[in-house]
């Protein structure tokens, strides 16, 4: 039976998510942006937190450890390459390990380029992938700490898994991003549908991730570096894909 999967608001415009297994009680946070509002959703579900995944650094992603740690002991896994500056971990993963998890196993893939050691967890049973600030609704993280051949690595990795797979991204950004991507893609009529969506489902303060990366593909311009129509909007038809994402994260950074 897939995992039960739980998308939990935090702060301003964070996310956190519960996983959780009936079967073993296994049950996990990924980011802890606040400890209050994940307490809360445990207790109401009768869960005991058994891991948290933390896929990088960012204050917004791990201030809510201690608090949560002192009412729900965990194992607490992270990124070995970025340990130094993580909360003490009793896990360090790098690319290619994996773990057992509620008779499944999570996969670590690198996706540096937000942050170096940025991880993302991937569930390939149940079908969702955990990415932070990596691949984000219709768009991508800032490059604070990578390059773009870097992001443009970790973006291919992730458009690689099975397009039904869910992604699981780090903040509600995607009304903004919808703004952005329609200016380098103006001619999608995918796009132009998901623009609707998400203006109609932000008006009802309706959530917008996770989202299917079947419509990443389809609507993400940053995944989207060899599609003909964004190339001549660019006017780089003959450009390397790294290239053509450089161009697009340069444009979204001076939107």
């Amino acid at each position: 039976m897939p995992l039960e999967l739980v998308t939990l608001p935090c702060l301003t415009d964070n996310y956190s998510f519960l996983i959780h297994d009936s079967a073993s009680g296994d049950t996990a946070v990924v980011d802890v942006p606040e400890s209050g509002v994940i307490s809360e959703a445990l207790r109401e579900r009768g869960w005991a937190l058994s891991h948290v995944l933390l896929t990088h650094h960012h204050w917004d992603h791990i201030d809510g450890l201690t608090g949560l740690l002192e009412a729900h002991p965990a194992t607490v896994v992270g990124a070995k390459a970025d340990a130094h500056r993580m909360p003490a971990l009793d896990l360090a993963v790098s690319e290619g390990d994996s773990f057992a998890f509620g008779g499944e196993t999570i996969n670590v893939l690198d996706v540096s380029g937000h942050t170096i050691g940025h991880i993302a967890f991937h569930l390939p049973e149940t079908g969702v992938v955990f990415t932070a600030d990596s691949l984000m609704a219709l768009g991508c993280g800032r490059l604070f700490e990578g390059s773009p051949d870097m992001m443009w690595t970790s973006l291919s990795k992730l458009a690689s898994l099975p397009p039904e797979t869910v992604v699981c991204s780090g903040h509600e950004y995607t009304e903004a991003n919808a703004r952005f991507a329609i200016t380098v893609d103006p001619d999608n009529s995918a796009l132009q549908e998901r623009v609707r969506d998400i203006a109609a489902a932000r008006a009802e303060d309706r959530l917008t991730v996770p989202s299917l990366l079947s419509l990443e593909l389809a609507t993400n311009p940053f995944l989207r570096t060899a599609d003909p129509d964004i190339r001549r909007h660019l006017g780089m038809q003959d450009a390397d894909p790294a290239r053509v994402f450089a161009e697009i994260r340069q444009r979204k950074d001076n939107f």
